[in-house]
């Protein structure tokens, strides 16, 4: 049910003038040819009393009868809405409110003391906000939409309004002469009311709107009845000053053109506010120049500049070489004063429209746009270092400093503007390891195949987490007795997508990681499991595994590894043995060769793997304990053919058996490759030609496979075909 609500005078509006005095009767009856003919209310909202405020006008129209100016709470107004109407009138005032919009117009409907419903046009502007940008109050007019108007004049209202409005107000006759203003109005323009009678408000104009500007605005009051907007003015003094203002056309009841009236406000003042707070918000405070968020904005705009030009940018990241030094022992008040120099400087030796930014204490960006070719950049750039680095003369001290830094290219680093930056920043410090005072070039090469690394890193550790990894076991035989004297476990990959993967198509990636050490010790305690498991199904069999650099100088390697030969008693410390390349003994060899006798003293066992590939074999056959030498498959497959081969060959068996090592040959395929190592002294032997690597299930069958195959011993015995027996 509507809620019929009674007016009551508002104990906070100030009386209106006595009617009886010379100057409020002159001004009600200039006003009168305004509000009368055009049958306007006056209005108010009041967001901090939250009320409402009206003339005498409303009440009749509801039906309501009450003396003098009239309040309403802001809930009882909300009463008199009509429910269709309620929620666009809330969320306007809402909008109002908070900062959304400035003006406030609405057609709606109010409901009458009679039942009926009361359709009027509210319009009204904000007048003033709090510094948290609510609005205070909305001032404005109302008028009856129906065509049976039932009008009273209350021209002792109209007059207060015109009298003490906040806002400017001026009304002219048709031909655009001036027929009165208020106190506003010469407030803010600065011209009496006296002088300013009988003139045309073209007086006030700055010249800063166009003819187009002017024209647009008259058509918009001739086919709507009204304008508002923003515009520049100029008050008597000269100054000028950044008026909001609305113009409406004043039609009589034959529709003809009365008056026009314009209110405005004075907003300069807010303008100039809220451009120092936009400056602030985009500019560095000591240097003037553009932040960083400025910066963002406009390798934005470069970069799509770019893209529509095909041309090329570049970013250049820029840190002040020895700035904290010159902070520190001059102090700060200098410091400052050398990076406003300094930014002077280097904004001289750029092009127009080059943008130079202040993003930290000593770090520069500078955005170099329309560029012709990739290294056209190159030019500017060294006029920055120099600029840089000319001695700065501040006071009695004459100071000098220089400047690291780094470019990325767009589109080459065809990345977004945040990205960009990161990629400048890596290359400046780039430029500083390099030496500072020169410029380094972000390599979109390298970082993509870091990337990738990055990703693959990733995987394995994601792998490591899913129990991807496997180990797949090939045996290692006596080629003379034909026993089966261990197995060498090969780690495989069961990739989810890309099926089983061999090592060498991600072990190269981790070489260098610490991920290395978590697969290097997946694998030692993998073997020591699955061999206690054979043992305990009766095959005692010897397993080694591959040892990587990374792992092995690992501070905590023997401790781990103690614990790890702890966690499987049953698996005899000599049964696992431990394979190093030469490589990874390069890396430190006196630590390698400490570590070496530290992990035998546990009973382990090592192995010299692909031996003859490295650069001093001898030294490291002579300085590392390894119980085993692994001659290299490289050599091994060619023996048949290249004499060269089958010397080196011959070579490394010479060596073993000199320093009473064991040697092993890797890569045996075929019965000949056997018979030419047995007569160079090898026996032992692993290779496909003997067994591919399996998994750790088929291993037991395999090894009795073997051992039926091969009753009177030697695997080559009885053979005239190209395979080694099996």
């Amino acid at each position: 049910m509507q809620a019929c609500v009674s007016f009551s005078s508002s104990p906070h509006e100030r009386a209106p003038p006595p009617l009886d005095m010379p100057e409020m009767r002159e001004l009600v009856r200039r006003l009168a040819p305004v509000l009368v003919p055009a049958h306007l209310g006056v209005w108010q909202v009041d967001f901090e009393r939250s009320e409402v405020a009206f003339d005498a006008l409303l009440p009749q129209l509801l039906g309501t009868e009450a003396d003098g100016s009239l309040a309403l709470a802001l809930p009882a107004w909300a009463g008199l809405v009509h429910p269709d109407d309620a929620a666009r009138q809330r969320d306007l005032l809402e909008q109002c409110l908070r900062g959304g919009r400035e003006r406030y117009e609405i057609e709606h409907r109010l409901h009458r003391r009679d039942g009926s419903w009361l359709e009027c046009t509210f319009r009204a502007v904000v007048q003033e906000r709090s510094p948290q940008g609510l609005a205070r109050r909305l001032v404005g007019s109302y008028q009856e939409c129906c065509s049976d108007l039932h009008r009273h004049e209350d021209l002792q209202v109209a007059a207060t309004v015109f009298t003490h409005a906040r806002e400017g107000i001026s009304i002219t006759d048709p031909q655009g002469t001036i027929i009165d203003v208020n106190h506003a109005f010469s407030r803010i323009t600065g011209y009496a009311r006296e002088e300013i009678i009988g003139k045309n408000p073209r007086v006030l104009q700055s010249g800063r709107q166009s003819p187009e500007f002017y024209a647009a605005m008259w058509k918009a009051i001739i086919q709507q009845g009204h304008w508002s907007g923003e515009m520049w003015n100029r008050r008597k003094d000269g100054s000028l000053f950044l008026e909001v203002v609305t113009i409406s056309a004043v039609r009589d009841e034959a529709g003809l053109l009365r008056h026009y009236v314009a209110v405005f406000s004075d907003v300069t003042q807010a303008r100039e506010t809220e451009l120092r707070l936009e400056n602030i918000a985009h500019f560095d405070v000591l240097t003037g120049l553009p932040n960083r968020v400025l910066l963002f904005d406009r390798l934005r705009q470069c970069m799509a500049q770019c893209q529509r030009r095909a041309s090329s940018l570049a970013v250049a990241f820029l840190d002040l070489d020895g700035f904290k030094e010159v902070n520190d022992r001059y102090g700060h008040a200098l410091g400052d004063q050398m990076l406003i120099a300094l930014a002077r400087r280097m904004g001289d030796a750029l092009r127009e429209g080059d943008t130079l930014a202040r993003v930290g204490g000593d770090e520069f960006v500078v955005v170099m746009a329309d560029l012709d070719g990739p290294q056209h950049f190159e030019p500017l750039v060294q006029r920055l270092l120099m600029a840089a680095s000319e001695p700065v003369a501040l006071g009695l001290e004459t100071l000098q400093l220089s400047a690291s830094i780094g470019i990325t290219l767009y589109p080459r680093d065809a990345v977004d503007a945040e990205q960009l930056l990161r990629h400048a920043d890596h290359a400046m410090y780039q430029a500083k390891q390099a030496g500072k005072n020169r410029m380094a070039v972000f390599d979109v090469a390298q970082d993509a195949a870091q990337a990738n690394l990055r990703e693959v890193h990733q995987e394995i550790r994601s792998a490591l987490e899913r129990s991807e990894f496997a180990l797949y076991y090939q045996p290692k035989v006596n080629l003379r007795t034909g026993e089966v004297v261990g197995a060498e476990a090969l780690i495989r990959w069961q990739h989810p997508t890309r099926g089983l993967l061999a090592p060498g198509l991600f072990l190269p990636a981790i070489d260098d990681h610490v991920l290395s050490t978590f697969v290097g010790e997946w694998v030692i305690a993998t073997a020591l499991a699955q061999m206690s498991r054979w043992h305990a199904e009766g095959l005692m069999i010897k397993v080694s595994v591959n040892v990587g650099a990374y792992q092995l100088l690992d501070g905590s390697f023997a401790q781990r590894l103690e614990q790890l030969l702890r966690a499987q008693p049953d698996v005899p410390p000599e049964f696992l043995e431990l394979e190093i390349l030469e490589s990874s003994a390069l890396a430190d060899m006196a630590q390698i060769s400490h570590l070496m006798r530290h992990c035998q003293a546990l009973g382990v066992r090592f192995a010299l793997d692909d031996f003859g590939t490295g650069f001093s074999s001898l030294t490291y056959m002579r300085r590392l304990p390894a119980q085993v030498i692994k001659i290299d498959q490289s050599f091994v497959r060619d023996i048949l053919a290249d004499t060269d081969d089958l010397s080196i060959v011959q070579g490394v068996i010479g060596l073993a058996t000199a320093f009473r090592r064991e040697v092993i040959a890797e890569g045996v395929e075929t019965m000949a490759h056997g018979e030419v190592l047995l007569a160079l002294g090898c026996e032992l032997a692993q290779g496909y030609g003997i067994a591919r690597p399996m998994p750790a299930a088929a291993l037991p069958q395999w090894t009795r496979d073997w051992a039926a195959a091969h009753p009177q011993g030697s695997p080559l015995n009885g053979r005239d075909d190209g395979a080694i027996s099996y």
